[in-house]
């Protein structure tokens, strides 16, 4: 297996409903854009929220067993996005301990960093995240 030092992950999570079944969905990239790995799981019953944590709790895990020492995590969630950076505190009781677990996956790493983007630049990453909803209704 090739060990990647730096990855890119476009996560995405999707509930169909809000809560409702829910899905997960990362792309892996290369910092040059070549798809190292692509990710589609059914999550069981969730809020958005909880299954944008997921994706990026997938994603992290991924990443690290693909041997990344820094990883750049895009998505299209600005709440997640600014929670993991820091800029947000965590509200909500139960996001807290999805919070909790993508932090510790962070701090086996080097480096971090979470980037909002439009949703329409992370359509492959929801059409995934949309696939892994379905899989369990």
């Amino acid at each position: 297996m090739d060990r990647h030092e730096v990855l890119v992950l476009h996560t995405d999570g999707a509930s169909l409903g809000n809560p409702g079944p829910s899905g997960a969905g990362v792309i892996i990239e290369t910092p040059g854009g070549t798809v190292v790995e692509e990710v589609r799981e059914h999550l069981g019953r969730a809020t958005n929220n909880a299954a944008e944590y997921a994706a990026v709790r997938i994603g992290l895990s991924r990443a690290i067993a693909l041997g990344a020492r820094r990883v750049v995590v895009r998505l299209d969630s600005e709440l997640v996005a600014r929670q993991l950076s820091g800029r947000y505190r965590v509200r909500h009781p139960g996001l807290l301990e999805a919070y909790l677990s993508v932090k510790a996956l962070i701090s086996k790493l080097d480096d971090v960093r979470f980037e909002a983007i439009p949703r329409e630049k992370n359509t492959r990453a929801d059409r995934l995240a949309r696939m892994g909803a379905r899989l369990g209704g």
